[in-house]
């Protein structure tokens, strides 16, 4: 059922409209004792689902058991994030998800239709793994709330996959994350139907039917200033909303370039960006944007390591990103690489494939970290005295002495192409 929707490319959606819209919601739904709130973490500040989950609060106040941030494998979320992303909930309703071993699978999709619908790009049986919590927190109510955006791993960002993922195990996300790679995510990334959206949707329907989920889904756009704006929210407890956010977000965060890009220079915000992992948005948003032999430079001040979880940092610093025949070589021969699955899709998402070269520019790793690990590397201060944030607009820049850029100031709400790749694909 679709509770509400609202949103357009020019609309704005005020703080007091989504309040409004949320409790509209919540009053449909009529009273609930328990309910849990899975936001995204901090690594997902902007998609306003830190405002929304601050509104479940107001309206629900001791009903609201649980605040379970979609970590995934991310770092646990520290008490100053809290604060700035949820301000005014009490830090004892938060609770950490750990991805490792605080899941429990609900069932498995089978291998032939995992096969079926990657068009035989992998062939294993996929476990739809959630935390515990969902299943042992006597919940009346379960509220998914998070950003629907362009993604590297399933399409679109979001909905079930803040569920599965972000709340996943092991190797439930080892496997989508791979599915996804193996498949192609120049065939995916802006598409709400992909294989790992099926796979997802499957796990939904025959798996995960009886949890009490409510999905509410925010579209972020920039307005003519560069202000981030709330274009749309859409609410429901099945796929429509995806799909109606989803269709929205493809307009409102998707740029077609007329011809494929030469130079381009990405920003890493400090606090959103503090790993490769995450930082590599860069290189996924924009691959198909840029032309053969083209150049990315990424300015990347707050970088000081490449995987957030230990263990796939250590992966990521031992084989690099070597593009997609070497990774499957090493998945053959590696036993370490192939049981972590996700850091191996990982380091074929952060390869160009030979097709233009990757310049770092880090705050906090050396020239040779970034070398050894198949980039190529620049002085941050030297690159941001060069092209300076500041002075800079999204978009074509003309630099003093004739240069042309493509500058991108934050990758993680948009995705760019050249229009005969995407539709090539």
């Amino acid at each position: 059922m679709l509770y509400f929707e609202r949103g357009s490319e020019t609309d704005v959606i005020t703080k007091e409209e989504a309040r409004q819209a949320l409790s509209g919601v919540f009053d449909q739904l009529g009273q609930r004792e328990r309910v849990l709130a899975i936001p995204p973490d901090f690594t997902r500040f902007h998609s306003q689902a830190g405002m929304l989950t601050r509104f479940t609060y107001d309206y629900y106040g001791d009903h609201l058991a649980d605040v379970l941030p979609a970590l995934g494998t991310h770092s646990p979320m520290t008490a100053d994030q809290l604060d700035e992303m949820f301000p005014g909930i009490p830090h004892d309703r938060f609770r950490e998800h750990d991805w490792r071993s605080g899941v429990v699978t609900l069932g498995d999709v089978p291998g032939d239709y995992v096969r079926e619908v990657s068009q035989g790009a992998v062939d294993y049986a996929w476990p739809a793994q959630v935390d515990h919590l969902l299943v042992d927190g006597e919940h009346d109510l379960i509220l998914s709330i998070g950003q629907v955006v362009p993604h590297e791993v399933i399409g679109m960002a979001n909905h079930s996959k803040n569920i599965f993922v972000g709340t996943g195990g092991p190797e439930g996300i080892n496997k989508s994350h791979f599915l996804g790679a193996a498949y192609g995510m120049e065939r995916m990334m802006g598409r709400a139907d992909t294989p790992v959206r099926r796979v997802l949707d499957y796990a939904c329907e025959h798996l995960a039917a009886e949890l009490p989920i409510v999905y509410v889904q925010t579209v972020i756009g920039r307005d003519d200033s560069g202000q981030l704006q709330l274009r749309g929210l859409y609410i429901g407890d099945g796929r429509e909303c995806f799909d109606r956010a989803a269709e929205l977000s493809l307009k409102v965060n998707f740029e077609m370039v007329e011809e494929p890009l030469k130079k381009v220079v990405v920003y890493l915000d400090p606090a959103e960006f503090k790993s490769t992992w995450l930082g590599n948005k860069s290189i996924y948003r924009t691959r198909m944007a840029i032309a053969d032999d083209g150049e990315l430079i990424v300015l990347a001040p707050g970088v000081c390591e490449f995987g957030e979880d230990p263990e796939i940092d250590r992966l990521i610093r031992a084989y690099g990103y070597i593009g997609t025949p070497a990774v499957l070589a090493a998945l053959e021969e590696h036993p370490e690489l192939g049981n972590n699955l996700s850091a191996a899709a990982h380091l074929i998402h952060g390869s160009s494939e030979g097709r233009f070269t990757i310049t770092y520019c880090p705050g906090h790793l050396s020239e040779e970290e970034i070398r050894g690990v198949n980039f190529n590397y620049a002085p941050l201060d030297d690159m941001l005295e060069r092209y300076n944030p500041a002075t800079l607009t999204d978009g074509v820049n003309v630099m003093d002495d004739g240069e042309e850029i493509f500058y991108i100031s934050n990758p993680a709400i948009g995705l760019w192409s050249w229009r005969d790749r995407f539709e090539g694909n």
